[in-house]
């Protein structure tokens, strides 16, 4: 039994995870057939399985997949395997970042006249992002204890209500900056913050559909740069949809080609940590590298309006 279903195995796996011929699956499991993740506990069925190939070989086109040995006892296996690949295409909503990838992992098969019934897997698709650089960020916490982590779903509030809360909140106005071949690229932010002092980190938080989410996600470093109540035409070129956003801006390499803004109160590079997926937006947490401060005043942003900060009165 062991060699056969060595051989079984081997070829489904080669037709599936190789060659993305999942229909070779249906032969090699149960009508009842379930698969459990250990990491997530969620368990899913054949066709999602086969959509989750898909999706796999979509990001990886040369995925290959080598099982390294299988251990039969009974009704029961397990099977050791590696994947390599290149990501050379978007995975779930990662953009392409041109890296080779090595993961792992173990399947514990319960079997039913030599078809799989059930099976639980130390892997998931959230492996592949973590060799990428990206995390969920409920691995944040190392060590949670009693806390419990969501997932982010569930009941919501109305948006025009979560709309009002965050226009009641005042902030500064910033343009994070990349370069891409040579390229440079940025947009307005204003959902940053710092982290700490000792080490220096910030953060900046970036929605997936922005057109220079993809350079940012592939930069090793980023600029950060505080806008002025000079500024202001600035804040509408890099909050709008211009093709060259750069074209009439002055600017500045930082020290590993992150573009600082010209006239800004504050500019900083800052080196990407960590990447943590948060459904429609990633958070980029970043160890500041470099940083250049100014004695221009700072726009502030308010209910959809700019206010010069120096008009301030103090409380």
């Amino acid at each position: 039994m062991q060699q056969q279903l060595e051989k079984s195995l081997t070829s489904t796996w080669h037709s599936a995870w190789d060659c993305g011929e999942v229909a070779a699956l249906t032969e090699a499991v149960t009508p009842g057939y379930v698969r459990i993740s250990r990491a997530s506990g969620q368990s899913s069925t054949l066709e999602q399985l086969q959509e989750e190939i898909l999706a796999v070989r979509a990001g990886f086109p040369d995925l290959v997949t080598t099982i390294e040995s299988i251990v039969v006892q009974g009704d029961t296996a397990a099977v050791f395997w590696t994947s390599t690949g290149t990501h050379t295409q978007p995975y779930l909503g990662v953009p392409a970042t041109q890296r080779r990838v090595e993961t792992r992992g173990c399947n514990h098969l319960t079997l039913v006249d030599g078809r799989i019934d059930r099976e639980e897997v130390t892997w998931d698709g959230s492996e592949l992002l973590h060799s990428l650089g990206v995390r969920h960020l409920s691995d944040a916490l190392e060590h949670p204890g009693e806390v419990v982590v969501h997932d982010l779903t569930g009941d919501e509030p109305d948006p025009q209500v979560m709309k009002g809360f965050n226009r009641q909140f005042i902030t500064g106005v910033t343009v994070v900056t990349t370069q891409s071949d040579g390229e440079p690229k940025g947009l307005a932010v204003n959902s940053y913050a710092s982290v700490s002092l000792e080490p220096p980190l910030v953060m900046v938080c970036i929605q997936k559909t922005s057109s220079t989410y993809p350079a940012l996600f592939s930069a090793t470093h980023l600029g950060i740069n505080i806008l002025g109540t000079g500024q202001r035409e600035t804040v509408a070129t890099f909050a709008s949809k211009e093709p060259d956003k750069f074209a009439q801006v002055d600017w500045h390499a930082g020290p590993h080609g992150s573009p600082l803004i010209d006239g800004s109160p504050a500019s900083l590079e800052a080196e990407i940590r960590e990447r943590f997926q948060a459904k429609t937006h990633t958070v980029f947490i970043c160890r500041v590298r470099h940083a250049e401060v100014t004695e221009a005043s700072p726009i502030v942003y308010k209910a959809g309006r700019f206010y010069d900060s120096d008009d301030l009165t103090q409380l």
